[in-house]
């Protein structure tokens, strides 16, 4: 993720005592917004290195992706959403 992306986020627990993270990545080219449910409470540094790093995993496997290859499914993962503004 570059650098010039500001990330800002808000937190929200949840009945369930998990911690539910909203985040909104400015970028002019594509702004985002998502999701994150962690199950303890994290300093906002720590949240967005994780945040950045799921971005950059979820990157990695779509540039990876073969359309045409049945090998290299992606695997969902439910505790973190990332939408397109």
């Amino acid at each position: 993720m570059e650098s010039a992306n500001k990330i800002s986020v808000t937190q929200k627990e949840l009945p369930s005592g998990n911690i539910q993270v909203k985040f909104f990545v400015e970028d002019e080219r594509k702004p985002m917004y998502g999701y994150l449910l962690t199950s303890e409470p994290k300093p906002v540094g720590e949240i967005i290195a994780e945040i950045q790093e799921r971005m950059q995993q979820r990157r990695r496997a779509v540039e990876g992706l073969n359309s045409f290859s049945l090998n290299n499914p992606i695997k969902e993962d439910y505790n973190f959403y990332l939408f397109s503004a």
